[in-house]
C-alpha cells in the first residue's frame, strides 16, 4: 500500500472523539499559526515534492538534517522574504548581526555561518591563522604555520570532526586530563569537543568534562570550541559559562531557523577571524556561501 493511501485510511479514524476531515486539518493548521501542511496539501499529486517524483514523508524522528531539519518559525519565513528584496554589503551586515546576536544572547559576539559544520571549519581556520588573509588562502597547506594541531577528547572523535580536519590540522586525541596536559604545546591551535545528552562525557562532573578541560586550557590561552549543534539555545549559552570560548549551534534544528545556517557565539576576536575565513572572502570557506536572507532569518530565529 502506498504511504499516502495508508494516510487516507488513518485520516478516517476518530481523533479525540471526532473525525478529522481535510477541512478540519486546514482549520487546525490555521489556528496553530505555524503548520502550513494540511491533509489535502500533503496527499495532493500537486505537492511540490511529489510533482518532482519524490514522496514527502511524515517526520516522526526529530530535527535530522537528512530529512530537512525542522520547520522554520513563521517569523523566520517573514524575515527571509523581507531580506531577499534588498541588497546589502555582507561585511556590514555581519558587523551589525554580530552586535545584535551579542545583545540577544548576552555573549561577547555572534556569527551566522553556512550550517554548524561550516562554522566549526571557519573557527578552526580562525584559530590556525588568526584571520590573516595571506594565511587563509594557503589552507590546507600549513607549512610554516605556528598553530597546526587541534586536540579532541577521545569521546568526541566522530564523523563531524571532519569539519576540523578540513583545515589540514593534525588531530591529537586524548582520553584523560593528564594526557591533555601533556598534549598542549606551542602548536596547539584549539580544543574541540562535542556536547550531548545528559550523562555525556563532556558534562559537569565527568573526568574530562568541559570544566576540567577549561581549567587546563585557560591558563595556557588555548581556545575551546564546543559543538552543541542539536541543542536548544540557552541565554546566556550554558557552555560559555562552563568555560568554552565559542559554542556552535545548528540553525535549522531546535532553534528553527534556516536549515542551511549555523549560529556561532562567544569570543569576539575568534568570531571576527572566523568571518574572515568564510564566504564571501577567499580562502577555505569560500565554498560555504551564505545568503543575506539566511543571515537575517537566523537572527529572527534567535529573536
Amino acid at each position: 500500500m502506498k504511504r499516502r493511501n495508508l494516510i487516507k485510511g488513518l485520516a478516517l479514524l476518530p481523533v479525540v472523539g471526532n473525525v478529522l476531515s481535510s477541512e478540519g486539518a486546514e482549520l487546525a493548521a490555521g489556528q496553530a499559526g505555524e503548520a502550513e501542511t494540511t491533509l489535502n496539501s500533503f496527499l495532493a499529486e500537486t505537492n511540490i515534492y511529489r510533482s518532482m517524483g519524490v514522496e514527502p514523508i511524515i517526520n516522526c524522528r526529530g530535527s535530522y538534517t537528512i530529512i530537512g531539519g525542522s520547520i522554520k518559525l513563521p517569523k523566520v519565513k517573514e524575515a527571509l522574504e523581507a531580506a531577499s528584496n534588498n541588497f546589502v554589503q555582507l561585511d556590514e551586515l555581519a558587523e551589525a548581526v554580530g552586535k545584535r546576536l551579542a545583545e540577544l544572547t548576552k555573549t561577547e559576539w555572534g556569527m551566522v555561518s553556512s550550517g554548524c559544520a561550516a562554522g566549526v571549519k571557519h573557527i578552526t581556520a580562525a584559530c590556525v591563522t588568526g584571520g590573516s588573509p595571506e594565511r587563509l588562502i594557503r589552507i590546507p597547506d600549513l607549512t610554516g604555520f605556528e598553530k597546526t594541531e587541534v586536540i579532541i577528547p577521545k569521546y568526541s572523535r566522530q564523523h563531524y570532526d571532519h569539519a576540523v580536519r578540513n583545515i589540514g590540522v593534525k588531530i591529537v586525541t586524548v582520553a584523560i586530563a593528564a594526557e591533555l596536559e601533556k598534549a598542549i604545546n606551542s602548536k596547539t591551535a584549539m580544543i574541540y569537543l562535542t556536547s550531548g545528552t545528559p550523562g555525556a562525557a563532556s558534562d559537569t562532573g565527568q573526568p574530562l568534562s568541559l570544566e576540567v578541560i577549561a581549567s587546563i586550557a585557560k591558563p595556557k590561552n588555548i581556545p575551546i570550541l564546543i559543538d552543541a549543534a542539536a541543542e536548544s539555545l540557552t541565554i546566556p549559552p550554558v557552555h560559555l559559562k562552563r568555560g568554552a570560548d565559542v559554542v556552535a549551534y545548528s540553525g535549522g534544528k531546535t532553534i528553527r531557523g534556516p536549515q542551511s545556517a549555523g549560529l556561532m557565539l562567544g569570543n569576539k576576536n575568534i568570531l571576527l577571524a572566523a568571518w574572515q575565513a568564510s564566504a564571501p572572502h577567499h580562502g577555505p570557506g569560500r565554498d560555504n556561501k551564505l545568503d543575506r536572507d539566511e543571515i537575517v532569518g537566523m537572527v529572527a530565529a534567535v529573536e
